[in-house]
């Protein structure tokens, strides 16, 4: 993965510590084919102590056993509801409501009324979603002042008010998994990663865990007893993505995968499990406290070699 924390997110990032004061519920949307992955880790420092609400959105797209097992988790924890959404839901902004009241139920009436802030990573659905909440029940208010063009109140309910910020990723990926499952969900630009990588990546969660819905999809067999690249090939060839008529091309066939994944035409999949993502976020913790006392070792061999050094005019 390359750079890909721009101006925009650093300047979400201060207007979501500002807001944060005053919220009294936080309302974190999540890809439900990819819960673990798509929650941001800088937003649960941000929100810490706040009671929060995690939304699975578009779990229409999602393995619905997999879903279940994801609201489990969450509902499990301390301080945290779960629910999930769908393009489809007709009235989006009951279930919020409720589960916000019962996140915080001292909250309510015109005297004090809800303040949530709504937050969610790139194209997890976020806009769709306030367009739905923006029919006969919510009503944009305007934008709050010291965060123009950041945020935008919107009101659920005469006492219920909804905070939107834009999406926001965060600077570096510890769980290598994890942002190959970002890059295949199209949460991360497209400049940002290889397709052929991704796609490999992508086949290898599919041919373990979903190979009938692989084969159906492109007509091929025997995908679990096949190497990555050895069933990319094959729905490359399957599909027509050649080049000087025989050989593979390769970035279309990535391509092909990925379109393929991120429609849903081969069937509702989640790339992962909370026990999954759980050993993932353990291994890359320790990786990346590995990384990290490294660079520490560096930096001080780096000052003690600097300190020996004879200074001009020194004895």
């Amino acid at each position: 993965m390359i750079q890909w924390f721009p101006g925009h997110m650093h300047l979400t990032q201060k207007a979501i510590a500002e807001r944060i004061k005053n919220i009294d519920v936080v309302i974190e949307l999540l890809d439900a084919r990819l819960p673990g992955s798509s929650a941001n880790p800088m937003l649960a420092q941000l929100t810490q102590g706040k009671p929060a609400l995690k939304v699975l959105n578009k779990q229409d797209l999602a393995d619905p056993e997999r879903t279940a097992l994801w609201l489990a988790h969450y509902n499990a924890l301390p301080g945290m509801r779960a629910i999930a959404l769908d393009a489809s839901m007709t009235a989006p902004a009951k279930a919020l409501i409720a589960a916000c009241h019962e996140l915080a139920p001292n909250r309510g009436g015109l005297a004090k009324p809800m303040r949530v802030l709504i937050c969610g990573i790139p194209n997890v659905g976020k806009s769709t979603l306030i367009n739905t909440l923006m029919g006969k029940r919510a009503t944009k208010t305007g934008d709050e002042a010291g965060v123009t063009k950041l945020e935008q109140r919107l009101a659920l309910a005469p006492d219920f008010y909804l905070y939107d910020t834009p999406g926001m990723l965060w600077p570096r990926i510890i769980v290598a998994k994890s942002g190959y499952n970002l890059a295949a969900s199209g949460a991360v630009g497209r400049n940002a990663f290889d397709e052929q990588e991704v796609a490999l990546e992508l086949l290898d969660t599919l041919r373990t865990h979903y190979p009938s819905l692989l084969e159906a999809r492109f007509k091929i067999s025997g995908v679990a007893q096949m190497t990555d690249e050895q069933a990319l090939e094959a729905i490359g060839r399957q599909r027509g993505a050649l080049q000087g008529g025989k050989s593979i091309n390769w970035q279309k066939a990535a391509e092909i995968v990925i379109y393929d994944f991120r429609s849903a035409v081969m069937g509702r999949i989640s790339l992962e499990t909370p026990q999954e993502y759980a050993e993932w976020l353990a291994h890359g913790q320790t990786l990346d406290a590995q990384r990290q006392l490294k660079k520490d070792a560096i930096e001080l061999d780096r000052k003690i070699r600097f300190k020996q050094i004879p200074r001009p005019g020194s004895r």
